[in-house]
């Protein structure tokens, strides 16, 4: 937890050092990037560092215990197409992971915690560049296993289809994104995976930049036992968006809560925390999307 913290605090100062390369935005420009930086598929440039707190419990453990995950996602999205009105998002996901140390023979099943690299993961989509109304987009998504510990990843190279249906209206943005994988290779003593995320998205903007609302992820374990597949989480969050210096930096605070988690062992609360400021490249032009 101390080291994730450290990582944690050395990426905040480094995206904020960035505030030389972007433009100065009004506080018109800033409501217009928080709802661009809910769309999967936006055109902007971003360096996203989000912080996932989780408390576990389940049979196999006397007693809550935790978990804690540090994301550090750029987000690099290209224009395709001769006028530029699709949109190529490259989504890499490096994670700093904290996990429990299963053990049935120490008090409460826990043997301390491990913290290490976790499995990197890829997302990459193409659609159409839109600014608002339907936007759809599909793509493939990866992971590999390049965790530290073996308590930290699955060891297994995984891969499968991504798609994305979303309504970006005001004051309201609805939608979802869908990731599945199946692991392909990898070390043969550990488990197979087959797994389906839903990230389901529903936000209400206000006035200064300011939006209410909800992004869980719905996860699917095909290969558990059916006590032990479903994860189904509802939540509750603020986001607000600012400058520091010329830089726009959208800050969400969000709380997750499990109505259906795995009986064996699986997360009942997420407490999460994400910074994510946009830059401005000068080595790419991003078209403006169509409306």
């Amino acid at each position: 937890m101390v080291d994730s913290m450290k990582v944690s605090l050395l990426i905040v100062i480094l995206l904020l050092s960035t505030g030389a390369q972007a433009g100065e935005s009004s506080e018109k420009d800033l409501d217009e990037i928080s709802r661009k930086l809910d769309n999967p598929l936006t055109n902007l440039w971003s360096l996203t560092l989000e912080d996932k707190l989780r408390i576990i419990n389940g049979a196999i453990v006397e007693d809550n215990t935790w978990g804690n995950t540090l994301f550090f996602q750029p987000g690099l999205p290209v224009p395709v197409g001769s006028d530029g009105g699709g949109v190529l998002s490259i989504r890499p996901v490096f994670p700093t992971v904290t996990s429990p140390v299963l053990d049935p023979g120490a008090a409460g099943g826990v043997d301390g915690h491990v913290t290490g690299f976790g499995d990197i993961q890829l997302l990459s989509m193409i659609g159409p560049n839109r600014a608002d109304g339907v936007v759809w987009g599909v793509g493939a998504t990866f992971k590999f296993p390049t965790a530290s510990k073996d308590e930290l990843g699955s060891g297994k190279y995984q891969a499968g289809p991504a798609a994305m249906l979303f309504y970006l209206g005001k004051p309201w943005i609805v939608g979802a994104l869908l990731q599945h994988w199946w692991s392909y290779a990898g070390d043969d003593r550990r488990a197979d995976r087959n797994t389906t995320n839903i990230q389901y998205i529903i936000r209400h903007s206000l006035p200064n930049a300011w939006s209410v609302g909800m992004g869980p992820t719905i996860s699917v374990e095909w290969e558990e036992e059916p006590g032990d597949r479903w994860t189904v989480p509802i939540g509750l969050g603020v986001t607000k968006t600012m400058r520091f210096g010329n830089t726009p930096v959208k800050f969400r605070a969000e709380v997750h809560y499990a109505l259906i988690y795995p009986e064996t062992l699986g997360t009942r609360w997420t407490f999460l925390f994400r910074i994510a400021p946009v830059i401005k490249l000068s080595l790419i032009h991003i078209s403006e999307p169509t409306r």
